[in-house]
């Protein structure tokens, strides 16, 4: 019992984790203009909250079963939202699901190995995630002009955003977001496997 009731405590915690990681996921505004943090922020994330989950059941499809819950409770923030009275494309539901059966297929095709699900799941994520955001971003009508139209009520005058000077830094943020994803959800998918151990001890 006190193993099922961990594994409650874990997905429901390391999900609002994830739905709230710097404050990148439901906004539209900041999830366009720093996407390159709102990737790193969600491929650590999801890989981290995922492995854990998934070498706790030790059964393949839990990290999509993972990326599931998180999609429905940002759905259901989504429509909060929209029922104050603010656009539909405020908040950005992002894409996790298509990711977290990429570490699902490799955790099965590896024969439920753990250090494979890490590295060829965790790279896969890290890879996969910034690209299907981005296209999904693509999708949602002038982020910029929505967030200066649609101010959060919450948002300090300093984080005020600002036409992103994209170009001055660097040509592609979906590239660099997924190069940074991608290194950073290995490391990041291996502590997740080591807090799964030291919960056995």
């Amino acid at each position: 019992t006190t193993h099922y009731l961990f594994i409650v405590v874990v997905a429901v915690n390391s999900t609002l984790l994830t739905i709230n990681a710097g404050d990148y996921i439901f906004y539209t505004d900041w999830a366009w203009t720093s996407f390159v943090v709102f990737s790193i922020s969600q491929s650590t994330m999801l890989v981290v909250g995922a492995i854990y989950y998934m070498l706790f059941t030790g059964v393949p499809g839990t990290a999509t079963y993972y990326a599931t819950i998180m999609t429905i409770y940002t759905w259901v923030a989504k429509g909060a939202w929209f029922a104050l009275g603010y656009p539909y494309d405020f908040v950005a539901v992002p894409v996790w699901i298509p990711s977290a059966m990429l570490l699902d297929l490799s955790y099965w095709a590896t024969r439920r190995n753990k250090h494979a699900a890490i590295l060829i799941g965790g790279t896969l994520v890290g890879l996969s995630l910034p690209m299907f955001n981005m296209i999904n971003l693509l999708t949602i009508r002038d982020p910029l002009e929505m967030a200066f139209k649609y101010p959060r009520p919450t948002l300090p005058p300093y984080m005020t955003p600002i036409e992103p000077q994209v170009g001055k830094f660097y040509n592609s943020p979906v590239a660099l977001g997924a190069g940074a994803g991608a290194v950073l959800s290995v490391p990041i998918a291996a502590l997740g496997a080591k807090l799964n151990t030291w919960t056995y001890k």
